[in-house]
């Protein structure tokens, strides 16, 4: 008898781990959701800003080292109120739900690097290998931020991204261009996050650590 309930358990047990009550948060979406989802970011008011604003942690400037400024982690939820506020006139909640429906439901974290006086756009450099040779100064690399270590915890599994890039960030003027940051992007497979919270810890290649904690119980 306890034999041949084996595949029942089996079956429920595996039920259990991809359900939605699994998830800390709306994963995945019912069209009422995307239909909320879609009204709240159509509004561009100030509900949409404090609704957007739970999902992004600012931190404070370190000493030394780059500035990890912000990290962004965005649920399925809310990468559908951010894409409905950004788009113009024309755009109904059935192309909403139609756009949703297309992909792979992901979690989106944006992680924003400013660069500081201990670590700017020029890098000073000896102009020779003699001891007392004059100092020169040589321009940081745009690609600077592939320099910094990024790791995701959820629970105590640590989730890699399914996609990662960045690009750096200028200010320009009359004078040109100077570099100022960058901004890192990552995609991660919603069904990976299945714990209550998430930690994102920033390490670059100066500076202090950066450890951010997420409740997801909080988010939508």
């Amino acid at each position: 008898m306890a034999k041949s309930s084996r595949p029942f358990l089996a079956v429920l047990l595996a039920f259990l781990v991809i359900s939605p009550e699994s998830f800390a948060f709306n994963s995945p979406l019912s069209d009422e959701a995307i239909r909320e989802a879609y009204f709240l970011g159509q509004r561009r008011d100030e509900s949409t800003a404090r609704f957007l604003a739970k999902y992004k942690q600012p931190l404070a400037a370190p000493k030394t080292g780059p500035h990890i400024a912000s990290v962004e982690l965005l649920t399925p939820f809310a990468r559908a109120v951010l894409r409905s506020s950004q788009q113009t006139m024309g755009y109904s909640a059935q192309q909403a739900e139609a756009e949703y429906r297309e992909k792979e439901e992901t979690i989106a974290m944006t992680i924003e690097v400013l660069l500081t006086d201990s670590y700017g756009p020029l890098i000073a450099r000896p102009t020779g290998q003699r001891s007392g040779s004059p100092v020169g100064y040589a321009f940081r690399s745009p690609d600077f931020w592939q320099d910094i270590e990024v790791q995701v915890t959820v629970g105590d599994m640590i989730v890699k991204p399914a996609h990662f890039g960045g690009e750096p960030n200028y200010m320009c003027g009359d004078d040109g261009c100077q570099l100022t940051g960058a901004t890192l992007r990552f995609e991660f497979p919603a069904a990976a996050f299945t714990s209550d919270t998430a930690t994102v810890q920033v390490s670059p290649p100066e500076g202090p650590e950066v450890a951010v904690d997420f409740d997801l119980t909080a988010l939508r």
